[in-house]
């Protein structure tokens, strides 16, 4: 179950990194085109995407779970302010999505009471013979 949590937040990852290097551009031309996404949002959301990987590999779901909608909101108002590109919106909050439906807050196990095992109920058989 944890491998998948990491696929996809590795997803999230790579995606925030190839819309960061999308904005780079490798080869040469007259006029560069106006960025898709920033550096910063890039490596803002990456960071953001590792602290939910590092929380699921803690076993901490929940707080994973936070982190992941956190990532979502800040992705949301990436995209709404403008700073994300148009054909690179639908990829990003896709894998966002993804990420935040995936990770499900599961609580770990309450502790057990104390003085209901097996001693107490050979009491209760004990004590209803006399």
């Amino acid at each position: 179950m944890r491998q998948r949590y990491a696929v996809t937040v590795r997803l999230a990852a790579v995606v925030a990194a190839a819309l960061c290097l999308s904005a780079c551009g490798g080869a040469k031309r007259s006029a560069p085109p106006p960025p898709a996404f920033s550096h910063s949002l890039g490596t803002a959301l990456a960071a953001q995407s590792d602290a939910v990987a590092a929380a699921l590999a803690s076993g901490d779901s929940c707080r994973a779970s936070t982190l992941a909608r956190r990532l979502q909101q800040r992705t949301i108002a990436a995209i709404n302010e403008g700073r994300v590109a148009a054909g690179l919106q639908e990829q990003l909050s896709s894998a966002v999505n993804a990420l935040v439906t995936r990770v499900q807050c599961v609580p770990p196990p309450a502790p057990a009471e104390k003085g209901h095992g097996k001693h107490e109920e050979q009491h209760k058989k004990h004590k209803g013979d006399e």
